[in-house]
């Protein structure tokens, strides 16, 4: 059985194969992070990377302390920085890199990696299917979980029910679809039509 590390570089070097053949022009196709870019998404997911913990403190300082700020901020600026080939090399090349969110441990590093990964493959239509063993090592037991309250996504009254493994969360009105779309719906993503059932659907459905 693979150990939690091995599925991060596992996550990572497979991104890093998606970028690597990602035509330059669709870099700049939108994802599920509103307002980002593919390019803007990828300089997120190196931003550990690249940066010490020194510097990532001048940056958080110079945003005053408020972290989804600063992470905007130096995304949208590595994004225009930085080429499209040197940002996949960086997620290819750190594949066995050591961070860890704080707080969040190596499950948390690899909720980054896998949710971010699908938030550029899915609305470009990709296929990234996530392995069973790393989903559940990702997916939410309870309602009551911090990765849940994180994001801080209305599921009163809903049971999301995968399709395609044994995994529910919550009770009422069930929303059904893939294991990783309903992670992603956990994350307040609003996801192309068609992927998700029920009649909570619209809710975390994009309108065309």
């Amino acid at each position: 059985m693979d150990t939690i590390q091995d599925m991060i570089a596992a996550q990572r070097g497979e991104l890093a194969a998606v970028l690597g053949e990602l035509p330059a022009g669709r870099w700049d196709d939108p994802t599920l992070c509103a307002g980002w870019r593919v390019r803007e998404v990828v300089a997120h997911i190196t931003m550990p990377f690249r940066y010490s913990a020194p510097r990532f403190m001048v940056e958080l300082a110079r945003s005053r302390g408020k972290f989804s700020v600063m992470a905007d901020r130096v995304a949208r600026r590595d994004a225009a920085s930085l080429p499209p080939g040197e940002l996949a090399e960086a997620v290819r090349s750190n594949a066995g890199h050591p961070w860890k969110p704080p707080g969040g441990g190596l499950a948390g590093a690899l909720a980054h990696d896998v949710i971010h990964g699908l938030d550029i493959t899915v609305p470009l239509g990709l296929p990234f299917a996530v392995p069973e063993e790393r989903l559940r090592r990702v997916l939410p037991a309870s309602l009551a979980e911090r990765s849940v309250r994180y994001f801080g996504t209305g599921l009163s009254g809903i049971e999301l029910r995968a399709t395609d493994m044994d995994w529910t969360l919550g009770s009422g009105e069930p929303l059904t679809g893939a294991a990783q779309d309903l992670l992603l719906a956990i994350c307040g993503r609003k996801l192309p039509p068609g992927r998700l059932h029920g009649t909570p659907a619209p809710r975390f459905t994009a309108q065309p």
